[in-house]
């Protein structure tokens, strides 16, 4: 009997024969690899004054990074008002984003008081050679009127146009709360605004993928355009930031996971490393967010509640740009200036962390949480102007803390409220960007819903 030629096909669908096959690069390879290759052109432009390669990395990241902001708007409130619609699906959704905003608190907490003793310890503004009359104002600034006045818009068009995150998170907060009241009648706007929301996040992964070529064009520039030279006046500080972020990601958010969630640390950096490495080199929260949102979701975390969770955090956790960073920055900028900070300083340094980090939008860099925390303190503005400088080396870090903690207090949550899939959990190491093409059709199937102990 002759053999059946399907039965004879491979399980796995591969096509037969020995036929040579390039291996697939991961994509975290695809992200050190453009860092080294950034890091070696803009020496080489720096060093040989190319003028043409530094443009080239000029053009090339400022295009990725506009290509991500293109997105930002429409994605920020179509992800806020589903998520927000999304929490009917689950039980006790008022407990869990109460818990939820509770624990973004504490994790600011304490990352603005490991800042802070980082500061104290280390001086980061002294023997540097920089001087007052190396500040200058910044183009913007955040006052708490500004902040509180500045959340509700004049109109509806204007937020999107000027890319006002604040005001988009506020219209998008009220429009999910009247679809939840409107119930039935909302129901075709909610089937359109999910439809919406997977083709911005379908689009943005398109994006994503081109990560690799825009980490060469942003680490590139920033070694062409900087220096090592300026970076060496900054070493301190830029050493405390990135110490600082290290110490809450590497060393609190375990500690947390270990003792609070009761789940292995090392398994969830396994599974939110993409996330981690892509807000790196993005220096973008919103941009990062839909892959945050699905390592979240593999992590295990309940769909419904993540997709409310991560886009929450998305725009208001920021523990590296509204916590380390506005902590040490505010030392640094006092001892430049000469001017002496007490205890009712620093306690108003952790004030304006926790409330005030709404104010950071999730976009790439931190000015306005900085003045917000200058102006409260009544520090010189003047002091932005010697920071902005280096705020992209910085940013890398900062942003990359933000994003880890956006996934962190979900599992936290979701592990307490006794909702989290241990077995999805447990299970979670590879990149969705690597596997994106295959599992879309498996995340986008509904899963049960678990219910929430009292």
């Amino acid at each position: 009997m002759s053999a059946n030629p399907a039965s004879a096909a491979p399980e796995t669908g591969k096509p037969s024969g020995s036929g040579f096959r390039i291996p697939k690069v991961p994509f975290w390879a695809q992200i050190v690899a453009g860092l080294v290759l950034g890091v070696l052109l803009g020496w080489l432009a720096r060093s040989q004054d190319i003028s043409w390669l530094y443009t080239t990395l000029d053009k090339v990241g400022h295009i990725f990074v506009q290509l991500l902001k293109l997105a930002v708007a429409p994605l920020v409130f179509f992800a806020i008002l589903v998520s927000i619609t999304n929490l009917r699906k689950v039980n006790n959704a008022a407990r869990l984003a109460t818990r939820t905003l509770l624990w973004f608190m504490i994790t600011s907490l304490i990352a603005v008081a490991i800042g802070l003793a980082i500061g104290l310890i280390t001086n980061p503004g002294s023997g540097t050679g920089l001087t007052p009359k190396d500040g200058k104002l910044p183009e913007g600034k955040g006052s708490w009127l500004d902040f509180l006045t500045g959340i509700i818009p004049d109109n509806v068009i204007t937020p999107f146009t000027e890319l006002n995150v604040l005001q988009i998170v506020f219209m998008a907060a009220v429009a999910g709360i009247a679809a939840l009241q409107l119930g039935e009648k909302a129901k075709p706007i909610l089937v359109l605004s999910e439809s919406i929301l997977e083709l911005l996040q379908k689009a943005l992964w398109w994006v994503i993928r081109l990560a690799p070529i825009g980490t060469i064009g942003l680490i590139g520039y920033a070694i062409a355009d900087y220096g090592w030279d300026l970076i060496g006046k900054y070493a301190t500080f830029t050493a405390d930031v990135y110490i600082g972020c290290a110490l809450v990601m590497f060393g609190v958010y375990p500690l947390l996971l270990a003792t609070v969630a009761k789940v292995s640390p090392l398994q969830f950096f396994k599974g939110a490393w993409p996330a981690i490495q892509l807000a790196f080199v993005s220096r973008s929260s919103v941009g990062t967010m839909p892959v945050t949102q699905k390592v979240t979701e593999r992590l295990g975390v309940p769909k419904e509640y993540a997709s409310f969770a991560v886009p929450f955090g998305a725009t208001t956790k920021m523990d590296g740009c509204a916590a380390i960073y506005p902590a040490l920055a505010a030392i640094f900028i006092a001892q430049i200036f000469d001017v002496q900070l007490g205890i009712g300083d620093y306690l108003l340094i952790a004030f304006v962390s926790v409330i005030g980090s709404a104010a950071t939008a999730g976009l790439t860099g931190a000015t306005v949480m900085l003045t917000l925390t200058l102006s409260t303190l009544g520090l010189p503005l003047e002091g932005v102007g010697l920071l902005m400088a280096i705020d992209p080396i910085l940013d890398m870090m900062r942003t990359a803390t933000n994003v880890a903690g956006q996934a962190l207090v979900p599992v936290i949550v979701s592990a307490r409220e006794k909702i989290l899939d241990h077995d999805a959990y447990n299970s979670a190491s590879s990149s969705p960007v690597d596997e994106i093409d295959t599992l879309d059709v498996q995340d986008a199937a509904p899963k049960a819903k678990v219910p929430v102990t009292a």
